[in-house]
């Protein structure tokens, strides 16, 4: 007679303007593995602020995973407690601060969804969001998603990506399992992004999922679950 198997607190930190509607096919396909819980980046204003929410309301250790934004949050949970985590997996994100011109786009962006219109600015970037292979139904989800989290959301979100640090010199003392997973056609955040994450992290492993874009884990559930399942048991 085997025992059952036990299950990983797995803390899930959504990106921008997502909620954890980005994380239902993971919710529903490791759920075997693992006992997830969406972290909450919805409320705070800065990066550092939404890590103390969540390490606030996470278990006392869990594996940790961060898509996009929530990878720069999920640095910052490493930089408050990294006794805390036991894994660690970053997604289609990447590491350095925002430059001049990177920041000059994310303040425009914002500026551009007020006076055009917050939906007409998602449609816009459906091409640099989603592989042209992704089926309909998953882009409109995108986008129902990103208009339920709301304008004021994304734009306060898009303010704290602005003030993030360079996580690079951090990144050489992660001493626990690591996952490093971009779409291989990620437009977003390109998969030299995730190499250079690996990079800079001993021993991480390196995932490049193909025809598939920036919302991997809307985009490509099953592959990124098989990515996951082995990362969480590594």
């Amino acid at each position: 007679m085997t025992g059952a198997r036990v299950r990983q607190p797995l803390v899930l930190v959504p990106g921008l303007s997502c909620d954890a509607r980005l994380w239902e096919a993971q919710v529903a396909g490791i759920a075997d593995v693992a006992a997830p819980h969406i972290g909450d980046t919805l409320t705070d204003d800065s990066l550092p602020a939404m890590a103390k929410r969540i390490l606030a309301d996470a278990p006392p250790r869990f594996a940790l995973a961060g898509f996009s934004m929530g990878g720069y949050v999920a640095m910052e949970i490493w930089r408050q407690a990294p006794e805390r985590v036991t894994r660690i997996a970053f997604l289609d994100t990447s590491a350095g601060a925002d430059d001049a011109d990177a920041t000059h786009l994310r303040q425009a962006a914002i500026t551009t969804a007020r006076k055009r219109g917050y939906e007409a600015v998602l449609r816009g970037s459906l091409r640099r969001l989603v592989h042209p292979e992704t089926p309909r139904p998953i882009a409109e989800a995108v986008v129902a998603m990103a208009l339920e989290v709301g304008l004021e959301t994304y734009a306060r979100q898009q303010r704290a990506i602005m003030a993030r640090p360079d996580s690079r010199p951090d990144l050489a003392r992660i001493a626990v399992p690591a996952l490093v997973v971009a779409g291989a056609q990620d437009q977003l955040t390109p998969p030299d992004r995730a190499r250079d994450i690996a990079r800079h992290i001993p021993k991480a492993r390196l995932a490049l999922i193909e025809r598939c874009g920036h919302m991997a884990p809307m985009e490509r559930p099953e592959e990124l679950n098989v990515l996951l399942r082995d990362w969480l048991g590594a």
